[in-house]
């Protein structure tokens, strides 16, 4: 879903555009291919995965970025790389939701095992907490919409930031989507984010907002 023919950036009562987070997602991996959750295990990008990152730069073309930033996970530096970007900012704590017990297993037999289960609902056990992935989402938020765009030991006003950008992983974009949109972060449920794809959050005036999403 994208968004055109704005009549003019969105401002700040200062007259100042507002800074806006562009999220790519990692491309695909084999236990993202079939299934199986991925939270700290460093995979590498799949061939396919490879030529989605290539091709999703096609999504950046024309877009100036202050700051690009990653994941530490190889997956996201690698996609990082291949749209475009060779030396992204590390962000440490934009890694992918710990999933403890059900690292690396696959979400089908999760449910099969517990019908009910819904991750959004029912967290992972012996991984992090929802709130605690949440918790690593707001610190990007603050930074982006401080007008940063760099870590937080820097001055905020060295480094003005109109866009940035965060290669990361599918459940913790999603979460840093609901926290931008100031949702409750279980309703990044709703936010269906394929390997590789582009989204931008910026405003609608003031409003946080969904500006492009899953393209």
């Amino acid at each position: 879903m994208s968004l055109s023919g704005a009549a003019s950036p969105d401002l700040t009562a200062a007259g100042t555009p507002l800074p806006h987070l562009w999220l790519l997602r990692h491309g695909e991996t084999e236990w993202s291919r079939d299934g199986n959750y991925t939270g700290l295990t460093d995979l590498p990008l799949t061939q396919n995965g490879e030529q989605q990152a290539v091709a999703a730069a096609r999504h950046l073309e024309g877009v100036t970025f202050d700051t690009v930033l990653s994941s530490p996970l190889q997956r996201a530096v690698r996609t990082a790389q291949l749209a475009g970007f060779p030396e992204p900012h590390i962000l440490p704590y934009a890694h992918e939701w710990d999933y403890g017990d059900n690292e690396g297993r696959s979400s089908a037999l999760v449910r099969a095992e517990n019908p009910g289960y819904l991750i959004w609902n029912d967290g992972v056990p012996n991984g992090e907490t929802l709130a605690q992935v949440a918790g690593r989402a707001d610190r990007v938020v603050s930074l982006v919409q401080a007008g940063c765009g760099t870590p937080a030991d820097q001055d905020p006003a060295s480094a003005p930031a109109r866009n940035v950008l965060l290669v990361a992983h599918g459940h913790f974009l999603r979460v840093v989507a609901a926290r931008w949109l100031e949702l409750d972060p279980a309703q990044g449920r709703r936010f269906v984010l394929g390997t590789a794809a582009v989204c931008t959050l910026g405003w609608d005036k003031r409003t946080p907002a969904i500006v492009q999403w899953n393209l």
